[in-house]
């Protein structure tokens, strides 16, 4: 059995590696992270203490993604705020909705159009 101990990180295939930045860094304030040295474009982002958002460069297929389908999701301490901050930031956005387990969601798509969950958890 394999002993995992939490993700590590997500890795996303992007076209515009500055225009990705902006979107993530800049809009939503994720803040970045040193990346090594590597022989083809990206940058690398904190979600949380923990894990790492990793952004690849050169991207020239299209991206299939969908909130029923592929996504990530980031658990935030409050959807409402979460909203707000989305809304005052003037993003396009899906929700929030209640998932029927009582779980609060977010639904946002990149400039690649890769889909991003921001969820609440019940209680």
């Amino acid at each position: 059995m394999l002993n995992i101990l939490e993700l590590n990180h997500v890795a996303l295939h992007v076209q515009d590696v500055p225009a990705s930045c902006r979107f993530y860094g800049d809009l939503l304030g994720f803040r970045s992270l040193a990346r090594p040295a590597f022989d083809f474009p990206g940058a690398w982002f904190a979600l949380g203490p923990h894990q790492e958002l990793h952004l690849i460069g050169d991207r020239y297929q299209a991206v299939h993604s969908h909130h029923r389908g592929n996504h990530f999701a980031l658990k935030v301490a409050s959807i409402q705020e979460t909203e707000a901050y989305l809304r005052a930031a003037g993003l396009n956005f899906m929700g929030p909705k209640k998932r029927p387990d009582g779980m609060w969601q977010i639904f946002l798509e990149d400039p690649d159009g890769h889909t991003l969950e921001f969820t609440e958890l019940p209680g």
